[in-house]
């Protein structure tokens, strides 16, 4: 599944993070590239690894709703309750987003952010451990294959990022994207 980093080296990876790092991860079709969803620096960090045009807006994941929440404008109880009846699964749903998340994040001129709860143990794990959501865009530059084991994020991006171990699901595409409002489905 996923090498969950011991507690010592969870201090350390949170400490990475906090300074704008990048991390790599299994997630449920492919290696996935995070960093704090609130940091500027690491949002521009990972965009420039990746080679994306800061126009397109990321995904954040979460361990749980709790984490994802403070990155959303507040949804009325019954909103939460059918989010929660989908999650967690490989759907990725674009909700209102708090004032204040970075436009790197929301893409731009956007207001929606694009929120999961992933249906990889690993992934919500790695969140809940280090406790807090995390960016997860695939692991590659524009234009390439994404990442589909741990040898090839570092054959990749190296030094870079800090490359968590461990095995992706059996998904062969990305998640769904679903506009929440409209109910579109964009990807």
């Amino acid at each position: 599944m996923i090498r969950l980093p011991a507690h010592t080296a969870v201090y350390r990876l949170r400490a990475h993070l906090r300074r704008g790092g990048v991390v790599a991860y299994p997630t449920e079709s492919s290696y996935g590239l995070g960093c704090l969803p609130g940091h500027s620096r690491g949002l521009r960090r990972l965009i420039r690894l990746k080679k994306r045009p800061q126009s397109k807006g990321l995904i954040s994941i979460g361990g749980d709703w709790a984490q994802l929440s403070p990155l959303l404008r507040p949804q009325n109880a019954a909103t939460k309750q059918i989010l929660l009846q989908h999650w967690p699964a490989p759907k990725t749903y674009l909700l209102c987003a708090r004032a204040g998340i970075p436009a790197a994040l929301r893409g731009k001129g956007r207001s929606k952010l694009a929120v999961r709860i992933p249906d990889h143990a690993g992934a919500r794990a790695l969140c809940k451990r280090i406790g807090t959501a995390l960016v997860s865009t695939s692991c590659n530059r524009a234009g390439k294959r994404a990442c589909r084991s741990e040898r090839e994020a570092r054959r990749q991006f190296g030094r870079d990022v800090w490359v968590i171990g461990g095995r992706t699901g059996c998904r062969r595409a990305p998640s769904t994207i679903i506009d929440w409002e409209s109910g579109r489905v964009l990807r």
